[in-house]
């Protein structure tokens, strides 16, 4: 059984799973890569989604749901 994502858990951005998603259409669909490359954090859960800290650049926090991320190995 995989580990189940909760806050603190280190993950990336499943590319295929944000590509045509409701949250790609709702906004820019040109994700940056740092997403799906590098570790972020996840700093608070709400229902189905999570925010999500990237800091290998100075970004804003983003809200993802909780399936469109993978723990970060």
């Amino acid at each position: 059984m995989a580990a189940a994502i909760k806050k603190g858990s280190m993950v990336r951005a499943i590319q295929e799973k944000l590509d045509n998603s409701l949250e790609a259409c709702a906004s820019d669909t040109r994700f940056p890569p740092y997403i799906f490359e590098t570790q972020g954090e996840i700093m608070d859960i709400k229902g189905d989604y999570a925010l999500v800290k990237f800091g290998q650049v100075p970004t804003p926090n983003i809200w993802l749901r909780v399936d469109q991320l993978e723990l970060f190995n």
